[in-house]
């Protein structure tokens, strides 16, 4: 199915401040990111969510609400901690340390609240099933 009335996708290619949060709004936070670099998975986790990130550095990223109503999610080699709120269940972020071995949080794009749905798709497609 096509859309003769969609607009041509624009991606950022700057990093600049972005805000985000949960479905219900409990959890917010602030991001200084550069969308051109989104990323989608293939893992049991991120598939099943439907996720697409962005990687940044902690100093990148300020919670601005809602850090009580956070519940923590590990699995598999618990290395990322996933961080969703209880009430909506959406899952703005998860942090963990990338290949470098330096401290990463994994912004869900899909929840930054100022992005247009449709204006970013993601660069890299990781397979992750097979990590």
């Amino acid at each position: 199915m096509t859309d003769a009335a969609a607009t041509p996708v624009e991606t950022p290619v700057q990093a600049r401040v972005h805000a985000g949060s949960c479905h219900c709004g409990a959890v917010r936070f602030e991001v200084e990111t550069d969308l051109s670099q989104v990323m989608e998975c293939n893992c049991s986790h991120c598939f099943r969510k439907g996720l697409w990130l962005t990687f940044v550095e902690p100093a990148a990223f300020r919670l601005t609400s809602g850090e009580p109503a956070l519940t923590e999610y590990l699995f598999n080699r618990h290395n990322i901690h996933h961080w969703f709120c209880p009430t909506c269940g959406v899952e703005p972020w998860g942090q963990g340390t990338g290949p470098d071995g330096k401290a990463m949080i994994a912004v869900n794009v899909r929840t930054l609240t100022d992005v247009e749905p449709f204006s970013v798709e993601p660069g890299t497609r990781v397979d992750g099933r097979s990590f």
